[in-house]
């Protein structure tokens, strides 16, 4: 069975609980609101790498926390389901599920911060996936040809709750603002002062993190691989950047 399979199936958000858990049950058709299980929780974190229910929370997660950032912005179109889209491999026959899941979220009363303190904990030590869950939010963002300050705002205090540090977020919104406006040093999260051998430690490092099957054993989709490839392509241009300019 196919994530989508899964997702609108329902049966999941019992295993899933909390916002999510419900999100996926309303979608369903379940009533899930007097029974909420306990959410996902693995003592090591690199226990059940595979685990379906992880993907599907990244999955949810990406639309809910992007229906909730379309509300922020005030700006509430077609567009971000558009860009989910572009994001994930979305059958033909399961956009019109993806739509709903929008708009469930949007009408939900709650803020996002649940679903965001939600993922994070589901995705603890998985920092790299939690990135590329911040990318497909960008994607979102950038649907309608430009990011907005009050996107941007909500992103950054999406990415506060993930537990990224401020010169991390730094480093994620260069990636995304465009070739003009990207300083390939902060997308390296490194100092320009930096020596060749810590700039080329710090691309490796990444190259690594970042890497699509890795992200896949963590827990992204492989419906959502254009996200880690999108973000090799963009650390392989800082790093040319760099490289050039060094003369390496």
């Amino acid at each position: 069975m196919t994530i989508w399979g899964k997702i609108v199936g329902g049966g999941v958000g019992f295993a899933l609980g909390g916002p999510l858990g419900l999100l996926l049950g309303a979608l369903a058709g379940h009533a899930y609101d007097a029974y909420v299980a306990p959410e996902l929780e693995a003592a090591n974190p690199d226990e059940a790498a595979d685990d379906p229910t992880r993907k599907i929370a990244f999955t949810i997660g990406v639309i809910a926390l992007g229906a909730k950032m379309a509300k922020v912005d005030g700006y509430v179109t077609r567009d971000e389901v558009a860009a989910f889209k572009q994001v994930f491999r979305v059958p033909p026959e399961e956009t019109a599920n993806v739509a709903r899941v929008f708009d469930i979220a949007k009408r939900d009363a709650r803020g996002f911060e649940p679903y965001a303190h939600q993922l994070a904990r589901l995705l603890k030590g998985r920092p790299a996936v939690l990135e590329e869950l911040l990318d497909g939010l960008f994607y979102i963002a950038k649907a309608d040809g430009t990011v907005r300050p009050a996107e941007l705002s909500y992103l950054e205090a999406v990415a506060h709750i993930f537990g990224f540090s401020g010169s991390e977020w730094h480093r994620i919104r260069a990636g995304h603002m465009g070739p003009d406006k990207a300083d390939p040093y902060v997308i390296l999260g490194i100092d320009p002062a930096a020596s060749n051998e810590t700039a080329r430690s710090a691309y490796r490092a990444l190259v690594r993190e970042h890497h699509p099957d890795q992200l896949i054993a963590q827990g992204l989709p492989e419906e959502a691989v254009m996200l880690a490839t999108e973000k090799m392509a963009t650390i392989n241009a800082a790093w040319e950047q760099v490289r050039k300019a060094r003369g390496l």
